[in-house]
Parts: structure tokens; sequence; C-alpha cells
């Protein structure tokens, strides 16, 4: 296949997806295609499942290209001690609970939003009076904000009010902040893939964020423990 017949068959289930993007994953190392006498690209069926698991593991898992690559490169020492091809079909988890940064794409609405976290209309209100939660589009929620509401509601069983949670929000504001002033200049660059490597930048910042945050978190408490 050629790489726009890759291209028109990935964007039924990616549609952001483009031919930059697919460039960007070869010169990574996640997909070698064979070149034409010509020098044009020619994929295999195997690089097209190829592609299609790294913008799943991307898009459902934000998994950084790094364990996404680790994974495939497990997977392809499989496939030459026993011969037989893996079966890409979706991304396993090879990184911490706290940097899984889970799927995004369902649409939840306040009322699920209630149903789902156990908590009552007016606790989802202080959690958008205090900045905390954000509703989307048409007032839909999705499950990153479900994942919020269940770990405030939590909180709140030991004693923590919402205001006293903006403290998260200010450390979360800033963190984000400082990935910004890294990631920006590179997404405004002009070589091809520029945005590419700064999304991909971000997300190895970001699980490194949230692994630095906890451990310290885990460090602070012992110290009160002891």
């Amino acid at each position: 296949m050629s790489i726009g017949s890759v291209l028109g068959r990935l964007r039924d289930d990616f549609p952001d997806v483009t031919i930059s993007k697919i460039r960007f994953l070869e010169s990574e190392g996640l997909v070698t295609p064979e070149r034409a006498p010509s020098g044009y690209r020619r994929f295999s069926d195997s690089d097209y499942q190829r592609l299609r698991f790294v913008l799943t593991a991307q898009r459902d898992r934000y998994l950084p290209l790094k364990v996404i690559k680790e994974q495939l490169d497990e997977m392809d020492a499989g496939s030459s001690t026993s011969g037989a091809p893996t079966l890409l079909s979706s991304a396993r988890g090879a990184v911490a609970p706290a940097t899984d940064f889970g799927t995004r794409g369902s649409r939840v609405s306040r009322d699920d939003l209630i149903e789902r976290t156990g908590v009552d209309s007016a606790f989802i209100t202080e959690l958008m009076r205090n900045g905390l939660l954000t509703a989307g589009p048409g007032g839909f929620f999705d499950e990153d904000a479900v994942r919020l509401v269940e770990a405030a509601g939590s909180l709140a069983s030991y004693g923590l009010e919402t205001r006293h949670l903006r403290a998260f929000k200010v450390s979360a504001d800033r963190e984000a902040g400082l990935v910004g002033q890294i990631a920006s200049p590179i997404a405004k660059g002009r070589g091809t893939g520029a945005r590419d490597r700064a999304e991909e930048l971000v997300r190895e910042i970001a699980a490194l964020s949230v692994t630095l945050h906890t451990q310290l978190v885990k460090a602070a408490v012992r110290d009160i423990l002891d």
C-alpha cells in the first residue's frame, strides 16, 4: 500500500491522523515500510497493523512512544522465538496506574456522572465552582472527569472539602505551565512532524511528572507517619 492508501484506511478510526504523523512514526522507528525503486514507501498489512496499534495506544491509553516501542519490541522478540506473528490487538499497560491517562472519548452526562460516582449534584457544582471540574461541549464530561470526581468524592469522605482540593489544581496548573514552556517552541517549529514531536514530548513529560508527584507525596507522607 502507498502511504495515501494507509492514511485512507486509518482515518475511519483515527480521523486526526495525517501523512506527517505516519512519517513521524516511521522516523521514530515504530514502523519500517519498504521502499520501491522509485523511492516511494510501500506499506504491508503488518505495517498497517503496527500503525493501528501505536495510534490506539496513544489515543486510548495515552502511552508515550517509548513505552509503545518497548511493547512492540517484546512482541517482535516473541514472534521470532515462536516463529508465529503476534496479533497486535490492543496495547497493554506497561506503566504505573498513575501514569495511565485512560480513555477520554466517551460522552458522560451530568446525571450519568452522578450515578457512576455516587456523589450528589451539589458536590458536582462545588467542584465546578472551585475550578476542579469543567464540562465540555454540550455540557458533557469524559472518562477523566469520572475518575476525578471519584477521587474527589473519596477524599471528601476523609474530611477534605472541595476548597481544600484547590491546592491540587494550583499544583497541576503550574506543572502544565512548565510542560507548555518546553513543548510550545517545538510545536511551532517549521520542520516536518513538529506538532507530533511536541505531542509526544508532552506525553512523556506528563507521565514523568505524575510519577514524580506520586513519589514526592509518598515520601512526605512517610515522614509524617514516622
